[in-house]
């Protein structure tokens, strides 16, 4: 078009490129009704189609599937535009792609949340150039809008669970703690074979047939494991997008599938101002989904927990020794001070596994080298703050309490570790 422009102003001054400037214009004219036939009128389209799967994994990669059928004889380039979630806050999103004519190409992408809820797509818009590429064309998928939710980082549990099934844990850092003692249950009496724990060897039933026999063992089964989940304020901590609310929430779900396929019984409990869910430890086939649909809707009111009013239910409703692992976070001591007294009476009754979140913003402060006076307070109140962490593990350990303290992104391992370790020692 700036050329045609030019042609006719210099058309002003020459006949000759006058008439040329006409001819063009009726080029550049056959041209445009040329693709506007081929996209508009030739009767072929696109056919859009979106496939997104039943739930979203919270703080994983979820995989969005857009299918594209050209029904044109000749290749396009297209744009494909989705209308993603508000909470994404992506507003520039779009795919560039070709697709070869008759061809029905697969387009994959993927979109990370960071936090659980109703997440609502909009419209799929794919804009269509042919090789000519001076029209465009708009087409509009069939899914006016469609709401998907956001669970728990159940991804991430199958994960974990696949490794185990391969024994390929120690890959992502799940390492075998060796058994102290006999913690286990007797399953049957065999016969012996090298290799075997002469300690184990059953000499009545030796005598009996006349050949060396041992007892057989087993983990003991059908233990409680609690995940009791603090909804307070402090939890509302943020880290790389996700708060550490869903950091335990993520944590609690991978690790009552552990203890699900360890044969013992796995129990939820949520707690702010009151209590607000309870799951009695159990280990039925749905034990998992339920666990799921309760902290899929788990919300805080950013006040202060009770920590009287767990205790109380607690004791009220878990009989039997438990392990009741602590999801909070303690950034002072008077934070613990509050707490301990209903930590040590229930440290009497169940063993308590209480996760403590490392700062890990307040850690990379104390790595900075100081130039200023300023930078010297930061780094003195920073290391001031890590030190307190370090007392609250001592606090914890010297009351008969366990206790990890961990990063954010390191929970789920370590957390594995400690429920494997506190398993075969035989405390539980």
């Amino acid at each position: 078009m700036l050329i045609l422009i030019m042609v006719f102003i210099s058309g002003n001054y020459y006949d000759i490129m006058f008439f040329l400037g006409k001819v063009l214009s009726i080029l550049v004219l056959a041209v445009i009704l040329t693709d506007f036939y081929l996209l508009y009128l030739s009767g072929q389209r696109l056919a859009l189609d979106r496939v997104l799967p039943e739930k979203l994994s919270n703080g994983d990669d979820n995989e969005i599937l857009v299918i594209i059928k050209n029904d044109y004889y000749f290749n396009l380039k297209v744009r494909i535009i989705d209308e993603v979630p508000f909470q994404f806050q992506d507003r520039f999103f779009s795919i560039r792609v070709s697709i070869n004519a008759r061809e029905e190409k697969k387009v994959r992408y993927y979109l990370k949340p960071f936090e659980r809820g109703s997440y609502e797509f909009g419209r799929i818009h794919v804009y269509a150039v042919s090789p000519i590429g001076i029209i465009i064309r708009r087409f509009t998928g069939k899914h006016k809008s469609e709401t998907i939710k956001v669970y728990p980082s159940f991804l991430r549990m199958h994960k974990y669970q696949l490794l185990a099934i391969n024994d390929r844990l120690k890959e992502i850092g799940i390492t075998r703690i060796r058994r102290r003692g006999q913690h286990s249950e007797f399953d049957q009496i065999r016969e012996y074979v090298p290799g075997d724990d002469r300690r184990t060897i059953n000499w009545k039933a030796a005598a009996r047939k006349n050949k060396l026999m041992v007892n057989q063992f087993q983990d003991e089964r059908s233990q409680q494991v609690y995940s009791v989940i603090d909804m307070g304020r402090t939890m509302q901590m943020p880290f790389r997008h996700m708060s550490l609310l869903d950091y335990a929430i993520n944590a609690s779900l991978i690790i009552s599938n552990t203890v699900i396929q360890k044969h013992d019984k796995a129990g939820i409990l949520t707690y702010n101002t009151s209590v607000n869910a309870f799951l009695p430890a159990e280990r039925k086939n749905n034990t998992i989904l339920k666990i799921l649909e309760i902290l899929y809707d788990q919300h805080t009111s950013f006040s202060e927990s009770n920590p009287e009013l767990v205790y109380i239910i607690l004791k009220n409703k878990v009989r039997h020794r438990s392990l009741l692992i602590f999801y909070t976070n303690f950034e002072s001591l008077s934070g613990l001070n509050r707490q301990l007294e209903y930590l040590v009476k229930l440290s009497k009754l169940h063993l308590i596994l209480i996760v403590v979140f490392e700062n890990t913003e307040i850690m990379a402060m104390t790595e900075q080298f100081a130039t200023t006076m300023e930078d010297i307070y930061m780094n003195t109140i920073a290391e001031k703050f890590m030190f307190e962490k370090k007392i609250i593990i001592k606090e914890l350990n010297a009351h008969g309490i366990h206790s990890i303290l961990t990063k954010p992104e390191d929970l789920t391992v370590n957390l594995i570790n400690k429920y494997f370790e506190l398993k075969y020692r035989g405390l539980i």
